[in-house]
């Protein structure tokens, strides 16, 4: 007997004689907990939600941005400089100055700030550029005081280098120009409104009213994945205590947490309502939901966080940390899709279920058939399935293409916003002392004094170095610093090469010259070492990740070709993704700043693209699968499994497209970037690969694509990843 109307459905015991349905697999017998104890679940999760933002609250984050690669020379560098002791081992702020008429009419009120800037919380100590002739530039018009810190950049309270950022610049009057320079000024600016976030909300709240047409039904995947995001945020928060991590992950997380847990709960969600329309009860339709979508959700968040932790392995500094991260993010994103969705599924059921009962009476009465546009595309691929293919795959290669010319590196003050003081110093000292003032190379040299100044004489001939300090030993007169200025900007290519060609064909020549041992570190020497270690690395991740998921397809679909045309396709809408962050970043299309790409983001995109795209090979793969054996016709299978799926697959990749794509609004690069990739690897893989090509190919291959050497069928286990919904 149904309840009351209005009131929140609830699962009945059995009827005295008449037996309980089986309750399947592990995932139904969730599913069926939750909805008996649905109340507890949800008390527990606002408990642990409560709780964990408390404690993050109170503790605070500890994020650490280290990017340190042990065995490379600018991490031998730097070592060297703290054993010894060296002036540039230290954080630095530049205050740097502008005035047309000259800066020399300026020195009283520029030396009267310093010295405040002097006593302020944060200093240690400030150089004038009154007393050294080499700050300022040679018209006299631009010159910088240097601001060494008391601790790393990092370290230092946001409020005491804001303080000095208001005090140096209260001394702008008239034509003089002051602005603030150095990784410091960039971590204390104001990041600006979460717009990018609350953007991604409002559309993703828009598609999932469109698709259900009940602001119920919409809200229920979105509860469950704000849930499951802002547990995760208060755990990373904790975690930064343990674990080394970059203080850029919370929106990363915020970012792929949003389109995970939305995409995870309509999955389920999608499977649910159509359970309903098959006229199953609430509990029994959430049950046979999860029993078939929730092992999809899985095993696509095992795909995942395996390919996350594969990232781990790599060994590739801060970047192990967001690793950990985004892994425990996808982790209770999947534990809210299995627990707290059923759980509020209990308590909405009776009404979703009245109106997705109304919805269907009304499609039928139109005479309107479920996934009808589906199963037509369906059709028409497979009535020419080799010229689909072929011309999908031409266009994403074409896409792809520029991938091969991808120039790795980091985003430095040069690629802020114009109006900030960190952009603005930047452009300043470029304007005074050359573009590559901005991004010296530290070359360290392991010897007495005579053998640093003979280095830096040769050092300064070099192709493509601007000028050379003077060689400056250390405290303990163990090694001297000699500082080299590139021709180009640290961001340029000819930079990159400058650091090759210091280290591969002169330094040599000068260790054989003067028996002294020459490092080239340095920031700028850093972040080429990074670009260079994750592009050596980055095949044995690949191959690892690609091969134990396509080893999991296996086990579940028991094929040899089903694997190997996941992998191939998911590396295909992947290096679409990059080639698309190539054009737009690093050629400047759309009037984008050129630069490179951020050396960490392939390998980050492709763990988590992977485990996408693998979301969606699995549940249109699994649904063919189920006609298949349901049939054995191979074409009608592939029919049916596009027209139940390509709807839900398209909504799922829309709702990511929107929340991936919203990132494209931030004013961090990194971001826009980020934002950039992840949307254009989901456009292709829900529309093109999985509605043409998969389509196409699964036609081709015929009875084929489920074939499995006996001796190897023999010897694998059996996974069964879909329970038929009668179970």
């Amino acid at each position: 007997m149904s309840p009351t109307r209005g009131a929140a459905a609830h699962v009945a015991p059995p009827a005295p004689g008449r037996p309980d349905k089986p309750r399947g697999g592990r995932f139904g017998s969730l599913a069926g907990w939750a909805q008996r104890h649905r109340w507890a679940a949800l008390l527990i999760w606002v408990a642990v939600l409560a709780a964990v933002t408390l404690v993050s609250g109170a503790a605070g984050s500890a994020y650490k941005n280290n990017f340190a690669l042990p065995g490379t020379d600018s991490q031998a560098a730097t070592d060297l400089f703290t054993k010894h002791g060296s002036a540039q081992a230290g954080d630095s702020v530049d205050i740097v100055l502008k005035d047309s008429e000259g800066l020399d009419g300026r020195k009283a009120g520029v030396e009267r700030m310093l010295a405040e800037v002097k006593g302020l919380p944060g200093a240690a100590d400030v150089r004038s550029p009154y007393a050294d002739a080499s700050a300022v530039s040679r018209d006299g018009t631009i010159g910088y005081a240097t601001v060494t810190l008391d601790g790393k950049a990092e370290a230092v309270p946001k409020e005491d280098i804001t303080a000095i950022i208001d005090t140096a610049k209260s001394a702008e009057s008239g034509g003089l120009q002051v602005e603030l320079g150095g990784e410091a000024v960039r971590g204390a600016q104001e990041k600006g409104s979460p717009t990018a976030e609350l953007a991604g909300i409002l559309a993703a709240v828009i598609i999932l009213g469109l698709l259900f047409g009940s602001l119920v039904a919409a809200a229920v995947p979105l509860i469950t994945a704000l849930f499951a995001v802002g547990s995760a945020l208060g755990l990373i928060v904790l975690a930064s205590h343990v674990f080394t991590i970059a203080d850029f992950t919370p929106p990363i997380t915020m970012l792929v947490g949003l389109g995970v847990g939305i995409d995870y709960a309509l999955l389920i969600f999608y499977r649910y309502r159509h359970e309903l329309t098959d006229g199953a009860e609430p509990a029994e339709a959430t049950r046979r939901a999860l029993d078939a979508a929730g092992r999809t959700v899985f095993f696509a968040g095992c795909t995942v966080i395996i390919a996350l932790f594969g990232l781990v392995a790599l060994g590739l500094g801060s970047l192990q940390g967001v690793a950990l991260a985004l892994a425990l993010t996808v982790l209770t994103t999947m534990a809210a899709s299995l627990i707290l969705l059923p759980a509020l599924l209990a308590v909405f059921g009776r009404r979703i279920q009245r109106h997705v009962l109304k919805h269907a009476a009304k499609a039928e009465a139109r005479g309107k058939v479920e996934g009808r546009r589906w199963r037509a595309l369906a059709a028409a691929v497979q009535r020419r399935p080799l010229p689909a293919l072929l011309v999908a795959t031409f266009a994403l290669l074409a896409l792809s293409a520029p991938t091969l010319s991808m120039r790795l590196g980091f985003a430095d003050a040069g690629n802020d916003p114009a109006t900030t003081t960190s952009r603005q110093a930047y452009d300043l000292l470029a304007e005074g002392f050359g573009p590559g003032f901005n991004g010296p190379l530290i070359v360290l040299v392991q010897g007495d004094e005579a053998a640093g100044q003979g280095v830096r004489s040769d050092l300064a001939k070099a192709e493509g170095v601007a000028t050379a300090s003077p060689a400056m030993p250390s405290e303990d007169g163990a090694l001297s610093t000699v500082i080299v200025y590139p021709e180009t900007s640290p961001q340029a290519e000819g930079t990159a090469d400058l650091v090759h060609h210091l280290r591969d064909d002169v330094a040599p020549g000068l260790e054989r010259g003067t028996g002294a041992e020459i490092l080239v570190g340095g920031s700028v020497a850093a972040s080429q070492d990074f670009a260079d270690t994750v592009s050596q690395r980055l095949p044995l991740f690949v191959a690892v990740v690609v091969g134990m998921s396509s080893l999991l397809l296996m086990l579940v679909f028991r094929s040899v070709w089903i694997p190997v045309k996941a992998a191939l396709l998911n590396l295909l809408s992947i290096s679409a993704a990059l080639g698309a962050m190539t054009l737009v970043f690093q050629y400047g299309w759309f009037g984008v700043q050129q630069g490179p790409i951020e050396a960490f983001l392939p390998v980050l995109i492709f763990a988590i693209v992977f485990g996408l795209s693998m979301d969606y090979e699995v549940f249109l793969v699994s649904r063919i699968h189920e006609e298949w054996e349901r049939t054995k016709d191979h074409s009608l299978a592939v029919r049916e499994g596009l027209a139940t799926t390509g709807k839900v697959i398209t909504a799922a990749g829309a709702i990511m497209i929107v929340v991936f794509g919203a990132f494209m609004l931030s004013a961090d690069r990194m971001l826009q970037q980020f934002g950039l990739g992840l949307a254009v690897a989901i456009l292709v893989d829900a529309l093109v690969i999985r509605c043409l090509i998969v389509p196409a190919v699964m036609q081709l291959l015929g009875k084929r694509a489920w074939w499995l050497p006996a001796p190897l069928a023999r010897r694998l286990p059996k996974v069964a990843l879909e329970r038929p919904a009668n179970s």
